[in-house]
């Protein structure tokens, strides 16, 4: 599998509220966490901060994690929430202490880095009934959006490597060009 990053030069399109609330709700994002707003949430490939917005006032603090320093530019135009904290990191080597998060969320970012030290790094940073979202690009989709099927990834896929990395998954649906996991630390 292929992994890249968004080009930050297209950032504008990550504020399509259609286009997003498409792949997945607030809702239904928020229904996932099932956050009691004493959590401190990470928000993996936050990008310019959509879905952060969305879990910021659910949440005590939300730490928006991107890889590129040009996407923290962008949320920071259109103003960033008290209670988040950019952070420029990989997903590799979070800057966080061992089981310091109570919940992850990942929106349209999982195939950027779904390999296994990653996945061996969130269910460091998270503790045992910690809750980890997922909503990806689906490999059973078209492809006409999103990354190239190759890139991708089945909620089948996610679910087992999340599995192998000390993750229960206590909810999975694959939808026309998506997919939604839900699973907590072991």
């Amino acid at each position: 599998m292929g992994h890249h990053t968004f080009d930050a030069g297209k950032a504008a399109k990550l504020e399509d509220t259609a286009a997003r609330y498409r792949s997945v709700s607030r809702e239904e994002l928020l229904w996932g966490l099932d956050l009691t707003g004493t959590e401190t949430v990470v928000d993996l490939g936050s990008g310019t901060g959509f879905y952060t917005d969305d879990v910021a006032p659910h949440a005590d603090r939300v730490y928006a994690v991107d890889i590129q320093d040009e996407m923290h530019d962008h949320y920071r135009e259109k103003g960033v929430p008290e209670n988040v904290e950019l952070v420029t990191s990989g997903i590799e080597d979070l800057p966080f202490d061992d089981a310091e998060l109570d919940a992850a969320v990942s929106t349209m970012t999982y195939h950027e880095f779904a390999t296994d030290g990653a996945l061996a790094e969130l269910a460091r940073v998270l503790p045992s009934g910690g809750r980890l979202v997922v909503v990806d690009w689906s490999a059973d989709g078209t492809g006409e959006d999103g990354p190239p099927l190759s890139e991708r990834f089945s909620e089948t896929e996610a679910a087992t490597a999340l599995d192998d990395a000390g993750f229960a998954v206590e909810f999975g649906a694959t939808r026309p060009e998506t997919f939604l996991v839900v699973a907590t630390r072991r």
